[in-house]
């Protein structure tokens, strides 16, 4: 039953944006290789992480509510979830927000509207060293 690198079952990933289609876009890009659940705002994505702990999380910087900075803030305040690797999105290039991200521990930041393969890669990328264990 014990498969190569345990693919048995699929890594998750919570994406987290409040545009609907950038949220199909990335569920319709990762579907095939993850289990993708999509939240619309930080506060959902909060509530949806008191109760499930996913591989990694693909999270929107400009989200009305509340922010992704201010998310991540809150994500890495939680017990038992502080370690999630947590990759941002972003439709601009802020300096300020991509430092703040980088002190709250991001893996990576993509720039929106991104690639398919793109997208791919980086995730591949976050989970590369701990399958290689």
């Amino acid at each position: 039953m014990n498969q190569i690198r345990g693919r048995a079952s699929k890594k998750r990933i919570l994406a987290v944006d409040d545009a609907a289609i950038v949220l199909t876009r990335i569920s319709d890009t990762l579907h095939n290789e993850y289990e993708v659940i999509t939240v619309n705002s930080g506060v959902r994505a909060l509530k949806y992480l008191e109760q499930a702990k996913p591989d990694l999380i693909l999270l929107d910087i400009q989200m009305a509510q509340k922010n992704g900075i201010e998310t991540l803030r809150e994500i890495r305040a939680m017990e038992n979830r502080a370690d999630i690797p947590v990759i941002m999105l972003t439709g601009v290039e802020d300096k300020d927000f991509v430092l703040e991200s980088a002190k709250l521990g991001i893996c990576d930041y993509i720039l929106k509207p991104f690639h398919s393969n793109d997208l791919l890669k980086r995730i591949h990328r976050v989970f590369e060293p701990k399958e290689q264990n």
